[in-house]
């Protein structure tokens, strides 16, 4: 691998929180080395909160303590909801269940790994993978373990849960299909990857019998959930440049499907959409994007690598609006909730902005640590979790 101390100015394009990510990597793989990266007078600062005019009503229905948290990993520990509760998962093993509208505590469960990706939910279990590659998954009822499962290499993002398969990502470019039922290797499918990359990984998507998945390589596949066979491939974008740091296009941000169309933003590249069937490629437009996109009846909101959020038509992927007011503050995916887009920061700051034009309507803070993971979007309220293990429910009234 090519040595990565050398490109300050790429980095100060690429903003703030990718930059971490990318430090992340280097150092856990050995691969190259950073030095010098910013000096006093190169270190992007993130944009200062103007005082927002509230014009809605933002509720805190409940917090709670919930789980030991992330601490300053940058693992992205997501709330879940399914079964009738919210689940969150901390770096310490530690799994909790709360009741969505009081925040009661349901349950509560040790998997005695230290868990780096997820939960996952679905079809009444739990999922969690850890960073030495275990899979464990509970019951949805009571926390207890139901099975446990090895695959290849450290998990960073949630396993895909149905009735029948629990499908894994691991960082070295795999992925695991699993029986629901007991844990038993069913597929793998295989994909190279890059010699650098961001440290993280995309959530696969089950829908219609196939599992999307986006690759470090910047390529979208679709892959039958049955056998683990390749359906189609294309890319969000192809590496360009000369040199590895210029060349990297992760597909981070996790795939979004609706109503057969597969959207999805890759790193120094675009943000594209495709017929979930065919592969098909819809459109495609410049973008950069590792934090995520969201999808509401009628547009497309993207977290751009600047923190920028945009929306963008869903049928073109024509610019509506551009909010760049909350710029390099590290912000995560955008959800809709009640007609609004939700937006949570590097300070546990949560930004609700108009669909209409952006404006930033209304504003609270969940807990006074940084929120990471994507907020989680209800008919009841909006979930936000805390890097240290803080969750949050909000609601309009």
């Amino acid at each position: 691998m090519r040595n990565a101390r050398a490109a300050p100015d790429a980095f100060r394009r690429m903003g703030f929180a990718p930059a971490i990510a990318l430090v992340a990597v280097l150092a856990l793989s050995g691969c190259g080395t950073i030095a010098g990266l910013f000096g006093d007078d190169d270190a992007p600062v993130p944009a200062k909160l103007a005082k927002v005019q509230p014009e809605i009503e933002i509720d805190t229905l409940w917090s709670r303590s919930s789980t030991s948290g992330e601490g300053d990993r940058r693992l992205e520990l997501r709330a879940a909801v399914a079964g009738g509760q919210v689940v969150a998962a901390g770096h310490e093993g530690d799994v909790a269940a709360h009741d969505p509208f009081t925040g009661e505590r349901l349950w509560e469960a040790d998997t005695d790994v230290a868990i780096t990706g997820g939960p996952g939910a679905g079809a009444g279990l739990i999922v969690v993978g850890s960073g030495s590659g275990e899979v464990v998954a509970l019951s949805g009822a009571d926390g207890a373990v139901v099975w446990r499962a090895q695959v290849s290499s450290e998990i960073l993002s949630a396993p895909a849960v149905s009735e029948r398969m629990v499908v894994v990502r691991t960082i070295d470019g795999r992925l695991f299909g699993l029986d629901a039922v007991n844990g038993d290797r069913l597929w793998v499918y295989d994909r190279a990857v890059p010699a650098l990359t961001l440290r993280g990984t995309s959530t696969p998507v089950i829908t219609g019998g196939l599992v999307i998945a986006g690759f470090d390589s910047g390529h979208l596949a679709a892959i039958s959930l049955a056998d683990g066979r390749l359906i189609w491939e294309t890319h969000v974008a192809a590496p360009t440049g000369r040199t590895e740091l210029e060349r990297l296009a992760d597909i981070d941000a996790d795939p979004v499907v609706s109503d057969g169309v597969v959207y999805a933003a890759s790193y120094q590249g675009r943000v594209a959409a495709f017929e979930s069937a065919t592969g098909r490629p819809l459109w495609r437009r410049e973008m950069s994007s590792h934090a995520g996109i969201g999808a509401g009846p009628r547009l497309l909101y993207v977290t751009d690598e600047q923190s920028h959020v945009w929306a963008l038509d869903r049928g073109t992927g024509a610019s509506l609006w551009r909010q760049d007011a909350l710029e390099l503050r590290r912000l995560t995916r955008p959800v809709e909730y009640r007609g609004h887009v939700v937006v949570a920061d590097f300070e546990g700051h949560v930004h609700w902005l108009n669909p209409e034009d952006g404006r930033v309507v209304g504003r609270v803070r969940a807990g006074n640590r940084a929120v990471a993971a994507p907020p989680v979007a209800t008919d009841a309220a909006v979930y936000v979790l805390g890097q240290r293990g803080q969750l949050t429910a909000l609601t309009l009234p």
